[in-house]
């Protein structure tokens, strides 16, 4: 091709110039072996250090357990449960 072609091509846009670097981006499987060493806070989203969340999870998994709930309202719970129950299967019921 001539240098007038080229010239034409290039200010008609057809012919792009090839970025002589490409931006710098980090491989992903690098990515997946980054430590992790700031996390946030479950409860209120504050920022804390590793050994802060790790030190918050162990205080929060002590008292993992369900609460306690009285007796009263455990049953007024059933009842309330069973009675919705009963109105999905039969809907005229006057309950």
């Amino acid at each position: 091709m001539t240098p007038a072609i080229w010239g034409g091509l290039l200010s008609a846009g057809l012919v792009m110039e090839v970025p002589t670097a490409l931006p710098e981006e980090i491989p992903e499987e690098v990515l997946r072996t980054e430590v992790i060493v700031e996390a946030r806070s479950p409860l209120d989203g504050s920022s804390l250090t590793a050994a802060e969340y790790a030190q918050l999870m162990e205080q929060l998994e002590d008292g993992s357990g369900p609460p306690e709930v009285s007796p009263q309202l455990r049953e007024t719970v059933f009842l309330l449960r069973f009675r919705k129950l009963i109105r999905t299967l039969i809907p005229f019921a006057p309950l």
